[in-house]
């Protein structure tokens, strides 16, 4: 997937939450970019411009050791260190850091991009701080799996797949937008979501809560009460209710009427 300027926000909003979360006064990263170099964009907390647009190759310093073995990585003394080779030691020098972490941003085996952390002080950084940067990095991770199926989605929809493809992307969807905290990032899948069932237009008779549209969508794309649950983290006992509940306002004796009905009012696609 090629990033663009809202998958850099994520790295952005990920390492100020970083710096509040590890009281850590440095922190900058960025997006990799083609074949095996990360781009240092986002800087937080800098004191001067050595790192930016810096250009980090995979397997080099500590950002690309993170890049090549896909793990965090942690330098107590960035200079002095044994464990990294030094082509970026210049510009590390320059802005003054000494201990630094470095977190990869991995989406679907890939990595995407690199955290940073830092102090001037040459103390060791583990535990508590650690984990709270591969935290922030699992956040940008699942921004960017969102996303990523949000662009997969409007490009197969020009392309034209087979219906079969969209109902199981709406349902696999429309299952992860619950998961997602943030309610702009949230809102963004859903109008994905929307565009898949837009042409058929929404019947105003015909009132369905999400939860039931969710229940449905997976039970469109073929899915078992048993795996409806294990999609939407619910019990089973909730998902015969929400069926029930969209089955009486669809008037459909059965889960395949339901779906057929959702289909008509345009509420599935």
């Amino acid at each position: 997937m090629t990033a663009d300027a809202s998958d850099a926000v994520e790295i952005r909003n990920a390492l100020l939450r970083l710096r509040r979360g590890t009281g850590l006064p440095v922190a900058f990263g960025g997006l990799m970019e083609a074949g095996q170099q990360m781009r240092i964009s986002e800087l937080t907390g800098t004191s001067t411009h050595a790192l930016r647009s810096l250009v980090v190759t995979s397997g080099t310093g500590l950002g690309g050791k993170s890049v090549a073995l896909s793990r965090p990585c942690v330098v107590t003394d960035y200079s002095a260190s044994r464990q990294i080779s030094h082509e970026y030691d210049a510009p590390v020098a320059v802005e003054g850091l000494r201990s630094v972490l470095a977190v990869p941003v991995v989406v679907r085996h890939r990595v995407r991009g690199v955290l940073y952390g830092a102090l001037r002080t040459a103390l060791p950084l583990g535990g508590r701080m650690l984990d709270t940067a591969v935290e922030a990095a699992r956040d940008v991770e699942r921004a960017l799996a969102v996303r990523d199926e949000a662009r997969t989605l409007a490009a197969g929809a020009g392309a034209g797949p087979g219906w079969e493809q969209v109902r199981e992307a709406h349902a696999a969807l429309r299952a992860l937008a619950p998961r997602i905290a943030d309610p702009q990032l949230r809102a963004e899948l859903l109008g994905a979501c929307a565009l898949l069932t837009a042409e058929t237009g929404r019947s105003v008779r015909v009132r369905l809560a999400p939860r039931e549209v969710d229940v449905l969508a997976c039970v469109a794309a073929g899915a078992t009460n048993a795996v409806v649950v294990e999609r939407l983290g619910v019990t089973a006992e909730t998902v015969k209710g929400y069926l029930r509940s969209a089955m009486r306002k669809l008037r459909a004796r059965t889960r395949g009427e339901a779906v057929v009905a959702a289909r008509r009012a345009g509420w599935l696609p």
